[in-house]
């Protein structure tokens, strides 16, 4: 799969626009504890090049990701394009789909019954955005250390970093409860090391709802719509 990964992205461009994405973290002067990809991906072209990395791709994007983050890693690493990187932990990759097919699977729409939208993949919904919150700050990567001297993981290497994956809350990021694995002691987080991101909450309703404003119907079936939340980030 990692090879196929390569060879798509230096396909498609992805691989020159990653070089270029690399060049920025590395001519920046800020400290980084993660390094953030958005990585836009065609699912039918990685279909075409290997039928189950693209279906690993649609169903379980997160593991998927995992893969792009190592092949990532080894190129940073390879050609030498952010001096600052020292684990691949440190990298955060975020799949970024050109579409999806278009298929009944892959449409979220809260109108339909049974709800079986368990599977943490890459869906398609269509709404009308009834409210929108202001655009407000969410941690994507911090680094934390050891509060004991004595411990490996209290110098100052990315040892110990939390980064934000989706559906994540904010307390799965940055937390003061959070211990030490070597060593079981406090960790403290290092706060110039801490990347923040944009977000905005979304309300949306299914787009069935014009159908209620159209007046008068002879369908007299009885129907509910309600409005859920999106976070864009």
């Amino acid at each position: 799969m990692r090879e196929v990964i390569l060879v798509y992205l230096d396909r498609s461009g992805g691989l020159q626009k990653f070089v270029h994405d690399c060049k920025k973290y590395n001519d920046s002067k800020q400290s980084y504890a993660v390094y953030r990809f958005i990585i836009s991906i065609n699912p039918s072209d990685i279909a075409e090049l290997d039928a189950t990395l693209g279906n690993y791709i649609l169903h379980n994007p997160l593991q998927a990701a995992q893969i792009f983050q190592s092949v990532c890693f080894v190129a940073i690493k390879t050609l030498s394009l952010i001096e600052q990187l020292q684990t691949e932990a440190q990298i955060s990759i975020l799949l970024k789909p050109t579409h999806l097919p278009p298929l009944p699977s892959y449409v979220l729409s809260l109108s339909a019954y049974p709800f079986n939208y368990t599977s943490p993949r890459f869906y398609m919904s269509e709404g009308i955005v009834i409210a929108m919150g202001t655009v407000t700050k969410y941690t994507q990567g911090a680094r934390f250390l050891c509060t004991e001297e004595t411990c490996p993981f209290s110098e100052g290497r990315f040892r110990c970093i939390r980064v934000h994956c989706p559906g994540a809350t904010e307390s799965a990021t940055v937390r003061t409860d959070f211990v030490c694995s070597l060593c079981s002691s406090p960790l403290q987080e290092d706060m110039k090391f801490r990347v923040l991101g944009d977000k905005q909450i979304v309300e949306l309703i299914d787009a069935k709802i014009l159908n209620a404003l159209k007046g008068y119907s002879i369908d007299k079936s009885h129907f509910r719509i309600q409005a859920f939340t999106l976070f864009l980030r």
